[in-house]
């Protein structure tokens, strides 16, 4: 018998195994033993059935959020320019509205790179026209950027001084903001008159095609402006009319705001039609957005968004202001005490000072403007203070802070973050020197404040102010109410501190032309001031006090006064002292000419040059006793640096009213032999009343001794102003002329009712 066949032949070896091993296991769903439904009723949580309309609304809202997402992609940027603060305000507004469906960017135009304008998809400008037609400091560049893109455009390749001298003019952004000009010049072979009326008007129809750089932009335009003013709203009319001629694709009609009456309702009312017309331009749905945005206007900051916490650390006055109002600020002496111009009338209603100001180190030449931070009276500011709450020490170091929302990776993030602009000092300061509490409250002001009231009727009584357009502009331009009047008329309205600040416009400096040459007094500034004061109400109400003549009038010397000088090269002297000069200035408009005869007789002086230009002067007031510097004239007549002097008379006894327009009207024949045959230099310097009449009077005396029609001398006297022979420093109405003031408000609400 075989071993083989024995049974457990080797079996030794069967269940054989090397240790440690590696086993594989079983699958637990082959072996697992599953017990259904043990404990289920206890475990088991009911499940949430949706129905069609509730999976639909998911749907909706995740198409809502790509759909944002997508918007994103989309560009808008707002452009602004603005003297006060004003146009800079709205277009803030205007970019947290567009936020809600647009990429939304905003630049002052003087930051603004030009080169990419081109890439544009979505522009809209806010801007302010200054004085009677100019740009703001800040849009200069930008214009002469516009229009030296058009002279590209047409094809004419100037030379680049000819260029240079063509943009730096400020002539053509009055003849192209004027829509009912004739056209002057033509885009073909022929040279472009700066005359041309752009096609783009704003009377054109929106359909009109016109291509150029700027095909592929859409763009609107929001202008600012006062009605007071002859040309009004221009600098805004100039950018929508040459976008237009450039080729860009008005989305809507330009809308204008009158700071006479009614800019804040005409912001409300376009600012929401822009971003309607804006998303459907773009293929986007704006009734998901438009109840978002238009909310972001009417938002209001609360008790719950902004608070005061106490600092230790402060800048200095001078730095602060600095930094608050983007100048740079110098700390200066008052000299003396003002000195009283009008000492022959005592006790009369009109008063015009000159103060003397040591500014060492100031830099300036005769035709400057300088730029004072004044203060607000104490007695206002002390009142404001005992209506406020939530601050217990007036005096302490405080820091505005607004709580911000981030969205975040992880959700919302709030912070409270310091107020953008406001700096860190006290409550006291801050009214003082940093805010404005003498212009009436704005409509929306009005809102917040009727939260704050404890009497119904109190809060109903703002509310009606507030909501009723034409209610709130008969009360404020009958009663001109500070903000403590409008607080004593509303005496249970007592608002927190931290929240009023936060919606208060900033205090802004004040111009004035300098009435000193740098040469004869050395690190000195000279002011010639008008005293405004004035009571509302037909002259039964309240006095008030303009905030920055008083304030001058009441420094003593050695008292801190902090400015800073504004370069005025369009007003400057002429260099060449073979061209005649006329000067015409009634009233405080003799201020920058005192400059000049300043400069004139220290030259002839004390460089013993007699190279000084003919001079001719043209002077009004009221009477014989309120003729400024009226002895200083006598001497640079017999020194010979003023060749004629001519006094207009208006108010005088036994006298027939005259205005100086009145006495170049008598000298017609020599201005004209001045002007066209001795390229006279004629500056003019007032209210800008005054300047429209001189300016019509010269253009009738040209053009009656010419032999010219109208239009030939508007051409001509435009051109005046190209080859910089024609100087305007123009300032606004005052509170003195409460007749412009009553027809230019009757203007602006004709205006308001013709707009749909």
């Amino acid at each position: 018998m075989s071993a083989s066949v024995t049974p457990v032949f080797h079996q030794e070896m069967a269940v054989y195994y090397l240790r440690p091993s590696f086993e594989y296991q079983e699958s637990a769903m082959k072996t697992h033993i599953w017990k259904k439904g043990r404990d289920s009723a206890k475990n088991k949580k009911p499940r949430r059935k949706f129905n069609f309309k509730q999976i639909a609304r998911a749907v909706k809202f995740t198409s809502k959020l790509f759909g944002r997402a997508l918007s994103r992609r989309i560009k808008a940027t707002v452009l602004y320019a603005t003297e006060t603060g004003r146009s800079e305000q709205y277009a803030r507004q205007l970019v947290e509205l567009l936020g809600h469906a647009f990429n939304a960017q905003i630049y002052c135009m003087s930051d603004y790179d030009i080169s990419s304008i081109e890439h544009e998809a979505l522009l809209l400008v806010v801007a302010s026209t200054f004085g009677n037609g100019d740009p703001p400091e800040n849009g200069e560049l930008f214009a002469q950027d516009l229009y030296a893109m058009k002279l590209h455009e047409s094809g004419h390749h100037q030379a680049h001084s000819e260029l240079t001298i063509a943009a730096s003019s400020k002539s053509f952004i009055k003849a192209n903001s004027r829509s009912d000009m004739g056209k002057f010049g033509h885009l073909g072979g022929r040279k472009i008159d700066r005359l041309d009326s752009l096609r783009g008007s704003t009377t054109d129809t929106l359909s009109e095609e016109t291509f150029g750089p700027l095909s592929n932009v859409r763009f609107a335009v929001f202008a600012l402006g006062s009605s007071a003013y002859p040309n009004f709203c221009a600098f805004g009319k100039y950018i929508d009319n040459i976008l237009g001629e450039l080729g860009g694709e008005r989305m809507m009609k330009m809308a204008t705001g009158d700071e006479i009456c009614g800019q804040e309702q005409a912001f409300r009312k376009w600012a929401p039609e822009v971003f309607k017309i804006a998303c459907e331009t773009f293929c986007l749905d704006p009734e998901e957005t438009l109840s978002d945005a238009t909310f972001a206007l009417q938002s209001e900051l609360s008790e719950n968004t902004v608070r005061y916490a106490p600092v230790q650390e402060h800048e200095s006055l001078d730095r602060a202001l600095s930094k608050f109002h983007n100048k740079k600020s110098i700390e200066c002496s008052v000299k003396r005490n003002p000195i009283n111009l009008h000492c022959e009338m005592n006790g009369t209603e009109r008063s015009t000072i000159l103060v003397e100001i040591v500014a060492e180190g100031t830099d300036y030449e005769p035709g400057d403007h300088v730029g004072i931070f004044p203060a607000n009276r104490k007695e206002i500011v002390d009142g404001i203070i005992e209506r406020l709450s939530g601050v217990n020490d007036p005096d302490e170091m405080l820091q505005l802070q607004i709580l911000k929302e981030k969205q975040t990776q992880n959700g919302v993030y709030k912070s409270w973050e310091p107020h953008e602009r406001l700096p860190v000092c006290s409550l006291r300061t801050l009214l003082t020197r940093f805010l404005d509490i003498t212009t009436p409250p704005t409509r929306q002001l009005l809102t917040y404040l009727a939260t704050c009231c404890g009497d119904k009727a109190d809060e109903e009584r703002l509310l009606m102010l507030a909501n009723e357009s034409s209610v709130y502009e008969d009360w404020r331009y009958w009663k001109l109410p500070h903000l403590l009047e409008v607080l004593e008329e509303f005496p249970s309205c007592r608002p927190p501190a931290a929240v009023l600040v936060a919606q208060l416009n900033a205090l802004q400096p004040r111009f004035y032309s300098i009435s000193s040459s740098p040469r004869q007094y050395l690190n000195e500034i000279h002011l010639t001031v008008a005293i405004v004061t004035y009571r509302a109400e037909d002259g039964e109400g309240a006095e008030h006090y303009g905030v920055c003549s008083n304030y001058l009038a009441n420094l003593q010397p050695e008292d801190r006064i902090f400015l800073f000088v504004r370069s005025a090269p369009s007003f400057h002297m002429s260099k060449d002292p073979t061209k005649p000069v006329i000067l015409i200035g009634p009233g405080t408009g003799i201020a920058p000419f005192r400059s000049f005869w300043q400069e004139w007789d220290h030259i002839k002086t004390e460089m013993n040059d007699s190279k000084i230009p003919k001079v001719w002067l043209f002077f009004g007031c009221r009477t014989k006793n309120v003729d400024l510097y009226r002895d200083e004239k006598k001497e640079m007549v017999q020194k010979g640096v003023l060749d004629r002097v001519f006094l207009a008379l208006s108010r005088e006894e036994n006298i027939p009213k005259t205005y100086v327009q009145d006495l170049a009207l008598k000298e017609a024949d020599s201005i004209a032999q001045l002007i066209m045959q001795e390229k006279a230099h004629i500056y003019v310097c007032g209210d800008v009343t005054m300047a429209e009449h001189v300016y019509q009077t010269l253009r009738k005396i040209l053009a009656t001794r010419e032999n010219r029609t109208e239009t030939e001398m508007e051409k001509y006297m435009l051109t005046l102003r190209d080859e910089n022979r024609y100087h305007e420093d123009i300032f606004g109405i005052t509170l003195r002329t409460a007749e412009i003031h009553n027809k230019s408000r009757a203007t602006a609400r004709i205006r308001m009712a013709s707009q749909p």
